[in-house]
């Protein structure tokens, strides 16, 4: 298949008003994903979200425009978190399901993701088929049969059921006393109600949207705020959301951060022991040794797939396995939801804890995260790094010496001319010695 133009691993993303964020190409694009998922003899349906940016009150007028121009009828769900988009397009058995943010960038960045009717992201050549009408002209269709657009009022209070409906009924957090950081972003007037339903005592940050502060020095991405609010409330826990509500990370009562490989970790640890976890787990190739050994000790099957929730997603259904995610906090339950949800995989951490009989801080003390060392080596271009006899000789070695309870981890970067190079083992001194020697060798190789 040739390379795509316009789509990335998650989208469509750049910064507003250069191209492709502009309003003139949302108006095409709309037109040609409403061509692309048009089926004949059908009224077919899209339904458009957004985050809190300002940009996406443009982005959402355009859309529905060449949607209708298209013959595809609208439905506004106004400021909703990404997999909301994703389980309201199953629900309302839409045509697809378009989502407006650009996740845990600053406002002046947005993008596109969508959704196939069954709540999962787009395959490759659903994109490819989007892209391929991008190139026509816009025909509008007659006058007749042009889309119709409606606000669907009720959407959040739909999600809200969702993701309460994803844990036992009898489930409580009574007693617990938890800070939210909605990252003044989707989850801001959702996720407050999610945790207050289900008993907890709560207070919320970064639930003040205006457009222009979302995932500002708030969120998944900048969690000193939500850090300094737990320590201050003696709370029993902090859950930092970003923009668009598809990420999860923590904040233990100490103020330590809980991040993505630790909350996987315990969710498929858990389930074994209460005889529930289908499969093994899918993690990436920068999730934490440690998550690896942890897993290995209790005979539970672990896999790494390429960096990005759509690899992870991919060996997930091809293994028939549940549970998989990202050090980000990007995390993939699939028998609770189709897609990433912080909110959702933020109740399986919980309802992990409560099922043990535990806290949360108990309960990751199971795993022990391995330090881990990363340095970016500037090139000329992007290669591939093992590809060279004298760097993929350097890894060799660094191998060797650390044994089973050390890796090393040479990638180019996908969108900028770096070498990533990663060690990580039990001594973190040796680790940074060892990427500081692996990084000058490729430095140094030939043509860099």
């Amino acid at each position: 298949m040739s390379e795509r133009k316009y789509f990335g691993t998650d989208g469509i993303r750049g910064h507003v008003g250069a191209a492709p964020i502009t309003p003139d190409f949302m108006l095409k694009l709309g037109w040609a994903a409403g061509q692309a998922f048009k089926q004949d003899g059908q009224r077919n349906r899209v339904l458009i979200g957004k985050d809190t940016r300002l940009s996406g009150y443009m982005f959402e007028s355009a859309l529905e425009a060449g949607l209708s121009a298209a013959g595809v009828d609208v439905s506004l769900l106004g400021p909703m978190p990404t997999p909301a988009i994703a389980y309201l397009t199953r629900t309302f058995r839409a045509s697809a399901g378009i989502v407006i943010s650009a996740s845990h960038n600053p406002h002046e960045d947005n993008g596109i993701k969508f959704f196939s009717p069954q709540g999962t992201k787009l395959n490759d050549a659903v994109e490819a088929e989007i892209e391929s009408w991008l190139d026509r002209d816009i025909e509008v269709c007659a006058p007749r049969e042009l889309g119709k657009a409606s606000r669907i009022d009720d959407a959040p209070g739909r999600y809200v059921e969702f993701c309460k409906s994803t844990v036992p009924n009898d489930f409580t957090l009574e007693g617990m006393r938890i800070v939210l950081d909605c990252a003044h972003g989707a989850t801001y007037h959702v996720a407050p109600k999610v945790f207050r339903e289900l008993g907890a005592t709560i207070s919320v940050i970064g639930n003040n949207p205006d457009g222009l502060n979302i995932n500002l020095k708030v969120g998944s991405t900048h969690l000193d705020a939500l850090r300094d609010k737990v320590i201050e409330e003696q709370a029993d826990l902090g859950i930092a959301f970003d923009g668009d509500g598809d990420r999860v990370l923590m904040i233990d009562r100490d103020g330590s951060m809980i991040d993505g490989d630790e909350l996987m970790f315990m969710i498929a640890a858990q389930r074994q022991v209460d005889g529930r976890l289908q499969g093994g787990v899918v993690g990436t190739l920068m999730t934490n040794l440690g998550v690896e050994l942890a897993l290995k000790e209790r005979n539970i099957p672990f896999e790494r797939a390429q960096v990005g929730d759509r690899y992870v997603m991919e060996r997930l259904v091809a293994n028939g396995w549940q549970i998989g995610g990202e050090g980000s906090g990007h995390l993939v339950v699939r028998d609770c939801t189709t897609t990433g949800d912080g909110i959702v995989s933020a109740l399986q951490v919980l309802l992990a804890a409560w099922r043990s009989g535990e806290t949360v801080s108990a309960l990751r003390r199971g795993m022990n995260r391995l330090p881990q060392v990363l340095i970016n080596v500037r090139v000329a271009e992007r290669f591939d790094p093992l590809a060279r006899p004298d760097i993929a000789e350097a890894v060799k070695a660094a191998e060797a010496a650390m044994g089973a309870t050390g890796r090393v981890l040479l990638r180019a970067s996908g969108t900028e001319p770096l070498i990533r190079v990663m060690t990580e083992g039990q001594d973190e001194t040796e680790m940074r010695q060892w990427a500081e020697k692996l990084a000058g060798v490729v430095k140094a190789s030939p043509s860099v």
